[in-house]
């Protein structure tokens, strides 16, 4: 960001010295008071059935919070990720599936602890899969249609979702996306790039 918007502010990020670099790496601290939003075919023109979300995050302690939501159209929330004591990966493709109450939760993971972490999600097929700080990796059954299409007419909004509160902060660090995504063949070609999502 050349101008930060309203509620972010820039911070420093995961690492505070590296070796490639003499400064610390940015962050930023995006609050309830940010509305980062951007019309979903401005950034992603074309279909996208499987891709991967990688970022380095840092919650509010104890809160809960929204990444990224993508909306349809009409304002149907299709994929977001809640970030908390036990993430929770929403996605509702152009079928309705799979319900609420099918939506991956990732038990025994706590990304509200207020510690920076870095987080995989990638999508493939009927899988979702976690990856916490390049180690600890779970796998969820994704009960979506066969066909599955994500509606690109709609908006995508960053650090937040709809009326949310929550605080969380950013690190951008392009170093994680390619040492991360050795694991199960991920893509840096994967759809979601928007400030450090491959």
């Amino acid at each position: 960001f050349h101008n930060l918007p309203d509620g972010i502010t820039k911070t420093t990020g995961f690492c505070t010295s590296r070796r490639s670099s003499k400064e610390a790496d940015v962050a930023y601290r995006v609050t309830k008071d940010a509305q980062l939003s951007a019309p979903t075919k401005q950034l992603y023109p074309g279909e996208f059935t499987d891709f991967s979300i990688l970022t380095t995050v840092k919650a509010k302690k104890g809160g809960q919070s929204f990444l990224i939501s993508i909306y349809n159209e009409q304002g149907i929330q299709q994929i977001g990720v809640e970030l908390g004591r036990s993430p929770v990966f929403l996605y509702e493709d152009h079928t309705g599936k799979p319900g609420p109450e099918d939506y991956p939760l990732f038990r025994g993971i706590n990304l509200a602890d207020g510690k920076w972490h870095r987080v995989a999600i990638s999508v493939q097929k009927k899988n979702v899969t976690l990856i916490l700080d390049c180690k600890k990796k779970i796998t969820k059954f994704l009960d979506r249609s066969d066909h599955p299409i994500i509606d690109v007419n709609g908006i995508i909004v960053f650090g937040t979702r709809i009326l949310d509160e929550e605080v969380f902060e950013v690190s951008h660090n392009s170093e994680y996306s390619s040492a991360c995504l050795a694991w199960e063949g991920g893509s840096q070609d994967s759809p979601l790039s928007l400030l450090g999502f491959r």
